[in-house]
């Protein structure tokens, strides 16, 4: 079932801009800047002298960047809180605003271009994986179809690209059906037609990246060189399967040595396309981070990077904290240079006009401005948009609209524990019990838990119903549940490594099952956050020299997350997967007449 575009969305200079550039050419990370009310920040002066909308050949040139990053194959509009943004208000007041699905993306980014002759889209990874089963049933490739529609010019890679593997990557590049489910339809996958850059992920055996670098976009005169990294950390936070034979190196070294080649190809002015984020001071995506000073409002590993990142580079598009900010960090020498990101799930956008002087071929910076806006649903579908989702759709309705479970209320995802992230750790304790009696408790981690269970339906379902959809939206990583055994000093360390090691500066707080409870301080720092005299499994402390069975995703049991101890466990049995011990147990504790409750999140007692 082929789908068609729009007749007047014609596809932009893609193809032809595309033919003018080297095989290895720049991309370039827009300079950004923080969002004040209303949400937008400069990097200077307002002053862009001629040819603000491309109709003259005057020395200044404006350039509209606009990205975004972290969709994650949400297609349709997230549900709950994932499906909402925070905006301050005049009188510092907050509202919430339902924003996202690719429809109502698709329009917003159409009329964002309109009377920008001069105009690029770029995002910063994550475009694929831990995706809704629209497109996650389908290996993303609804996604990738999405994206070529949305005119999309290029994008690094993120940690999730390498969810399923450097090949399953390379397909989603180049196009081919799946390796072993085939072709979903009657057309052949034609892969993206927009490059990925992975200026920062060698293969082991040959020592080169795995894919382009850099590239360069041009246009009546006019260059501007991306270059795309994901975080170092990669590594720790995929599956090693993954991320086989694969290096990651340093972000902030790659991006100045192939802004350097840039430079010497004649390309000055310079894109960074950078998954690894920070956290803002403010949930509200308008929040001004540059108030009181130049990037005060921002904390995170994104902060040094830019600090690092050479002078060269004009501007920093970000993500994977899926956080929204637009701020201005100083470069080494001490000027402003915008750094953005756009929330995730299509929630938001980022527009960015670059000040092109075409006498330097360089950014004039002082005249940087980006905002961020909403991805509001006021606005009319692309039907080309709606045709996709209709396609894939049907295609997914079978397996997707099959009820599993009925709640009571909304089950949310939010907090250090959430009543989801109990409810799945008891789902996966009682899976364990039926494989091993033996089985003491389940630990979850918190980013393995993508969207919470909303009590309203999304379809026809009727309200309370958890449809498979549903629960895959929550779990689609097909991880298994697995156990091992873990002496009780080594429970004890898992705990502390919540929040000390890699995961001292953004803890990663585990949720627990039914029976364990502990008290975390964090008015203390490091692995005394986590009280050892509090932690109890069933009453009772824990015995350091123990056994203790304990059942996890595999991603946990293999290390993953910083939890290096989960990867010393002994005696393992791999079970079957997470989605579906997580629909075992709503089959067997749920009915339309006794729907499951909210858990009420009482495991870990925190002291602020």
């Amino acid at each position: 079932m082929p789908v068609t575009a729009q007749p007047h969305q014609p596809r932009r200079r893609r193809r032809t801009s595309r033919l003018l550039v080297a095989a290895a050419t720049v991309v370039t990370a827009g300079a950004l800047a923080a969002a004040a009310l209303p949400a937008s920040a400069s990097a200077g002066g307002n002053d862009r002298g001629h040819g603000g909308h491309g109709h003259g050949q005057g020395r200044y040139q404006d350039v509209q960047l606009l990205s975004f990053n972290d969709l994650h194959g949400n297609l349709e509009p997230p549900a709950g809180s994932s499906g909402r943004v925070t905006e301050v208000q005049p009188d510092g007041t907050t509202k919430t605003i339902d924003a996202g699905g690719v429809e109502y993306l698709a329009t917003h980014l159409r009329e964002a271009r309109k009377g920008n002759r001069y105009s690029i889209t770029a995002a910063g990874g994550d475009m694929v994986g831990a995706s809704p089963l629209l497109s996650g049933l389908f290996h993303d490739e609804p996604t990738i179809e999405a994206l070529n529609k949305l005119d999309l010019d290029v994008t690094s890679v993120g940690n999730h690209e390498f969810d399923e593997g450097a090949k399953e990557l390379a397909r989603l590049q180049n196009g081919g059906c799946h390796p072993t489910e085939g072709c979903y339809t009657d057309k052949e996958f034609k892969g993206a037609d927009f490059p990925y850059l992975a200026a920062n992920v060698l293969d082991e055996k040959t020592g080169k990246p795995l894919l382009k670098p850099y590239w360069v976009w041009k246009q009546r005169g006019v260059k501007v060189g991306f270059i795309g990294v994901t975080l170092e950390g990669t590594p720790d936070i995929v599956s090693a399967e993954g991320v086989k034979g694969l290096k990651f190196r340093d972000e902030v070294e790659t991006i100045n040595k192939y802004a350097k080649e840039l430079q010497h190809q004649g390309v000055k002015s310079i894109v960074a396309l950078i998954h690894e984020g920070g956290f803002p001071a403010s949930s509200s995506y308008n929040y001004d981070c540059d108030s009181p000073g130049a990037g005060d409002g921002i904390s995170g590993p994104i902060v040094d990077i830019a600090k690092n990142i050479t002078p060269q580079v004009d501007a920093l598009v970000t993500g994977h904290t899926h956080n929204a900010y637009v701020c201005t960090i100083p470069d080494p020498a001490g000027n402003p240079r915008m750094v953005t990101s756009a929330s995730s799930f299509g929630r938001l956008y980022t527009d960015t006009t670059l000040t092109y002087d075409r006498r330097t071929g360089d950014i004039a910076r002082t005249s940087v401005e980006s905002a961020n806006h909403v991805v509001t649903r006021d606005v009319p579908k692309a039907p080309d948009m709606t045709r996709l989702i209709d396609k894939w759709s049907t295609l997914a309705a079978p397996i997707g609209n099959r009820p599993i479970g009925y709640v009571s209320a909304d089950i949310n995802r939010d907090g250090t524990e959430s009543p989801l992230g109990d409810l799945i750790a008891d789902a996966q304790f009682a899976y364990g019990k039926a494989q091993d009696p033996e089985t003491d408790l389940a630990l979850m981690n918190p980013g393995g838990i993508r969207a919470p269970l909303t009590y309203t339906a999304s379809g026809a379902e009727g309200d309370g119903v958890v449809t498979y959809a549903e629960g895959f939206t929550v779990q689609p990583f097909a991880n298994t549940v697995n156990l091992k055994d873990y002496t009780g000093a080594q429970l004890i360390q898992v705990l502390k490594e919540q929040v000390s090691g890699p995961n001292e500066a953004a803890p990663k707080i585990l949720q627990v099952s039914s029976g364990l409870t502990y008290t975390l301080d964090l008015t203390k720092s490091g692995a005394d956050r986590v009280v050892t005299d509090s932690i109890r499994l069933n009453g009772s402390p824990v015995d350091e020299t123990a056994t203790y069975r304990v059942a996890s995703n595999s991603f946990l049991a293999g290390g993953g997350d910083g939890f290096t101890t989960l990867g010393e466990g002994t005696n393992e049995l791999v079970g079957a997967d997470d989605l579906a011990a997580f629909e075992q147990y709503l089959t067997a504790n749920s009915s339309a007449t006794a729907p499951i409750a909210p858990p009420a999140a009482d495991r870990i007692t925190v002291v602020r």
